[in-house]
């Protein structure tokens, strides 16, 4: 199974940089994993609507029907480490070629996309820079198969 992260591109910083290959390097010692950076075309910030509509095509453009998608989406619900493991064992299982995770834009995603995914996952009450959540997001995602695996990273 191929897993892949989509993500709008809002801007690049040597850390997080740094950060997201550490653990895409981490995760691919379980199964195929790359993050691929979608590049939003450039809207003025009093056109929300908009960008929000243009994101969310460039990321749905890329979903397959065979995918399972799991978004990352302040609204969506809150799991703990072991649950999201947990959930992404069942996907694991349900035979599906790829597991597709998704950050959306700055202003969120549209109604479409939300209905796209079979899972909306908060990462934090919190709101966090772009950057920091999608470093948390791939690291939450190198937890949930060290869990899998029985590895010592995950205290609890």
């Amino acid at each position: 199974m191929k897993m892949i992260l989509l993500k709008v591109e809002t801007a690049h910083e040597k850390w997080s940089d740094l950060a997201e290959n550490l653990y895409v390097e981490k995760l691919n010692h379980f199964h195929k994993f790359e993050i691929k950076n979608l590049k939003s075309p450039k809207n003025s910030r009093d056109n929300s609507e908009k960008k929000r509509e243009q994101d969310s095509l460039l990321i749905l453009k890329e979903l397959t029907n065979d995918d399972f998608v799991i978004l990352f989406d302040e609204n969506g619900k809150v799991f703990s480490s072991l649950g999201f493991s947990k959930n992404l064992q069942q996907v694991l299982n349900s035979g599906k070629k790829r597991i597709v995770f998704v950050i959306g834009g700055s202003y969120g995603v549209s109604a479409q996309l939300q209905e796209r995914a079979q899972l909306k996952m908060s990462l934090s009450s919190l709101t966090m820079n772009h950057l920091v959540a999608q470093v948390v997001a791939v690291e939450q995602i190198y937890r949930a198969f060290t869990i899998l695996n029985h590895l010592p990273y995950h205290n609890a």
